[in-house]
C-alpha cells in the first residue's frame, strides 16, 4: 500500500495574521518529502484544491507547474479534494438550488485538475473527496428531505466524476450533516445509490466519534465505561455497515474530544500519532476498513493531522512518528 501525506493540514483551521497562518504548499511538500524511517519515505500526498495551495481555476500551465514540483521531491498525488464548501466554490449540498449548482461546479473544477495531473503522470491513484458543506443543526430542520437533497446532489456529482474516470469519496465527519454518524452516513449513500461511484471516505479519528455518537446520540455504540470487548464488537458493526462503501481512508488518532480552529466547525481532534492520550491501536482500527482494500480500488492511505498547531506541524519529528504509524498500518493489513 501507498503511503501519503495531506497537504491540507497547512490550511485548515490556518488563519492569516494569527499565530497559525497557512504554511504554503512547498513546506508541506519538502516536510513530507524529507521524512525517512527505516529506509522507508512516504509515496505521495493528497491535496486540498483551493488557494493558497492550489487555485481551482488555476491554468493548465500552472497545475502541471505544481505537478513538477511534486515529481521532482519523488512524490506521486492521491485523492484530491473538491473545494465544495460556501466560500470557496461550492455550496450546502442540501441548500437552495444555486448552492447545490456550485457544489457540482467544485466537483467539475476537481475533475479537470485531476486529468490534468493523471496526464503529466504524477496521479495515478486516488479519489475525489467531498462532503454536505453543511451543518447537523441545518440538516436536521428538515432531515429527511435534506437527505433526498443530498443524494440528489451527490448524484449530479457523481455523474460529473463518473464521465470524467474519477469517484467521489464523502467523508464522514460528524460536524457535516447527513454525514454526522455512521447510520446517517449510511442513509445517505443508501438514498445516493450510485456504489460504483459516491462512496465513503473513513477517517480514524472521525470515525471514533461516530461510535461514541457526538451530533448524534441514539446512533452511539459505545458508552463510557466501556470495556475493550464492547469496544471491538462496536467498531466491528460500524466497519461492516460503511466498509463496502469505503473508497479512500485516513490513518489517524482521536483522544475522544472534538475540536476547532478558525472557520472549521467543531469536529473530530486529530492527535499526534504517539499522543498519551490517543484512544485507538491505529494499525489495528485500520486492519478493520482496510479489508479486501485492493478491491474496492484503494491503492494508497492518507495520514491526516488536520489543525495541528503549526509547531507541531514544522517538527521533523511529528512526521517521522507519523510515518513509523503508517508503516505499522501497512504491515497489519
Amino acid at each position: 500500500m501507498k503511503l501519503h501525506n495531506a497537504m491540507w493540514p497547512g490550511l485548515v483551521g490556518k488563519e492569516p495574521g494569527t499565530d497559525h497562518p497557512p504554511i504554503a504548499l512547498d513546506r508541506m511538500l519538502d516536510l513530507t518529502a524529507n521524512t525517512t524511517v527505516n529506509g522507508r519515505k512516504f509515496d505521495g500526498v493528497d491535496l486540498f484544491l483551493f488557494l493558497p495551495h492550489t487555485d481551482p481555476d488555476a491554468s493548465e500551465d500552472s497545475i502541471k507547474a505544481m505537478a513538477d514540483q511534486i515529481a521532482a521531491r519523488g512524490l506521486k498525488v492521491g485523492s484530491l479534494v473538491a473545494p465544495v464548501w460556501p466560500g470557496t466554490v461550492g455550496g450546502c449540498a442540501f441548500g437552495c438550488a444555486d448552492e447545490r449548482r456550485k457544489f457540482v461546479l467544485a466537483v467539475q473544477k476537481a475533475c479537470r485538475i485531476a486529468k490534468i495531473l493523471k496526464a503529466h503522470g504524477v496521479r495515478d491513484c486516488g479519489v475525489i473527496r467531498v462532503d454536505s458543506a453543511g451543518g447537523p443543526a441545518e440538516w436536521s430542520n428538515d432531515s429527511a428531505n435534506n437527505t433526498r437533497k443530498i443524494a440528489e446532489t451527490f448524484r449530479a456529482a457523481g455523474t460529473v466524476a463518473a464521465e470524467n474516470g474519477e469517484r467521489l469519496a464523502a467523508e464522514g465527519e460528524i460536524c457535516w450533516g447527513g454525514m454526522h454518524s455512521w447510520k446517517t452516513m449510511l442513509d445517505t449513500l443508501e438514498a445516493t445509490a450510485m456504489p460504483e461511484t459516491v462512496g465513503f471516505q473513513a477517517d480514524l479519528a472521525h470515525t471514533y466519534l461516530y461510535l461514541l455518537g457526538y451530533n448524534a446520540p441514539s446512533a452511539a455504540l459505545i458508552r463510557e465505561g466501556h470495556t475493550d470487548a464492547e469496544f471491538w464488537a462496536a467498531y466491528e458493526t460500524m466497519t461492516d455497515a460503511l466498509r463496502p462503501w469505503t473508497f479512500d481512508f485516513h490513518v489517524a488518532q482521536n483522544d475522544g474530544t472534538v475540536h476547532g480552529t478558525g472557520s472549521h466547525d467543531r469536529t473530530g481532534r486529530h492527535c499526534p500519532a504517539d499522543d498519551p492520550n490517543g484512544k485507538l491501536d491505529i494499525a489495528k482500527c485500520a486492519s478493520y476498513w482496510l479489508k479486501d482494500a485492493e478491491s474496492r480500488g484503494i491503492r494508497h492511505i492518507c495520514w491526516d493531522g488536520c489543525m495541528f498547531p503549526n509547531a507541531t506541524l514544522e517538527d521533523p519529528a511529528t512526521w517521522e512518528k507519523v510515518l513509523t504509524a503508517m508503516i505499522a498500518v501497512d504491515e497489519a493489513i
